[in-house]
């Protein structure tokens, strides 16, 4: 028997870690609008800079797990392309605002989840292993840094042809080379017996054990490269996602949900559970909020840029709670956000 309660596909732990995801996030989108230019070395720097990467890979291994359970039954190849379409429109505006911006890259995942999601699972693992492979090849004969000013962290070709697919594909901030085997871990891990206890404490210790593992590697390698730049392959930076940062961020992502899918029947005890889970069913909504509203009050304020650290925590921390308390209370009202509701209204 489980010890989560599962609602229709749903695994309530599943929504309290995507909450997490998008509260680290928000923290690291808010210090790349609001931060010094260089990290520094307090407690509050590091952690910020060990969540870079690890919360968007996050959300995308959980976007994996959603999809493999809705589509379970069957691929719905129309729905998923009506979805991608209004994906992309809504990451593409919002591209004009937050060059960083994840939501059109989801957009090509969901394309690809079509192929992904009739795969078995050892064919998952073989795309798993190709698409990252592919990604390495591709470093040894094409320019990574090619369209990147990396003073301003600005594309500079984006909205030509050339660039937005080199961008998409290659060496954006989220490309689907190699990312788009996070979302082929999520899928193989929607179909794992998820509400099993045992399998939790697997996800979450050895998700854990491997992401330590993984970090102890990285370091002892970089230090036996002599060359900096040969040392960037050995890596568990987000920039560029070699295999090693891959690793870490799908273990990760495994700790985070084993974790969460343990800690959810104790909130539910708690009765806290009702209070924050609503915010990570609304999530679509909030990433664009935290982007539109969030970052257009810290303009207003004068915060954009060179803000110390503790400005950071503290924009994310009331952001987050404001998010969290809307995410309840239009849920006494409305079975879904209002971006989640206009997808379904479009898309079905």
């Amino acid at each position: 028997m489980s010890n989560v309660k599962a609602s229709g596909t749903r695994l309530d732990g599943l929504d309290l870690a995507r909450l997490i995801a998008f509260i680290g996030m928000v923290v690291i989108n808010f210090n790349l609008v609001m931060g010094w230019p260089e990290p520094g070395e307090s407690l509050a720097h590091k952690l910020i800079y060990g969540l870079e990467g690890r919360a968007a890979a996050s959300f995308v291994v959980l976007a994996g797990v959603g999809l493999g359970l809705a589509f379970k039954n069957g691929v719905n190849y129309w729905l998923l392309l009506k979805r991608a379409g209004f994906l992309l429109a809504i990451g593409l505006i919002n591209m004009l605002i937050f060059p960083a911006d994840i939501i059109h890259y989801y957009a090509i995942y969901f394309l690809f989840a079509a192929w992904l999601l009739t795969l078995n699972n050892w064919g998952l693992w073989l795309a798993i292993v190709g698409i990252n492979l592919a990604f390495m090849i591709g470093l040894l004969f094409f320019n990574y840094d090619a369209g990147w000013d990396w003073g301003t962290n600005s594309y500079l070709d984006f909205w030509t042809i050339e660039g937005f697919f080199r961008n998409l594909l290659f060496n954006g901030w989220h490309p689907v080379l190699p990312w788009l085997s996070f979302l082929a871990f999520g899928i193989w891990l929607s179909r794992r017996a998820l509400g099993s206890f045992k399998l939790q404490w697997g996800l979450a210790v050895g998700g854990l054990v491997l992401y330590l593992a993984v970090d102890m590697v990285a370091t002892a390698l970089q230090q036996a490269v002599p060359v900096p730049e040969l040392a960037l392959l050995f890596g568990t930076a987000p920039i560029p996602p070699t295999p090693l940062y891959m690793l870490a961020g799908a273990s990760g992502a495994a700790f985070l949900i084993g974790t969460c899918l343990l800690l959810a029947p104790v909130l539910l005890r708690m009765k806290l559970l009702r209070y924050i889970q609503p915010a990570g069913q609304q999530t679509l909504t909030l990433y664009i909020a935290h982007i539109a509203l969030g970052m257009g009050v810290l303009e207003a304020l004068g915060m954009l840029e060179n803000q110390p650290v503790e400005h950071v925590w503290i924009a994310s921390g009331v952001f987050c709670t404001i998010a969290i308390i809307f995410a309840y209370f239009w849920s006494l009202r409305f079975k879904r956000g209002p971006l989640e509701s206009l997808m379904r209204k479009i898309c079905g």
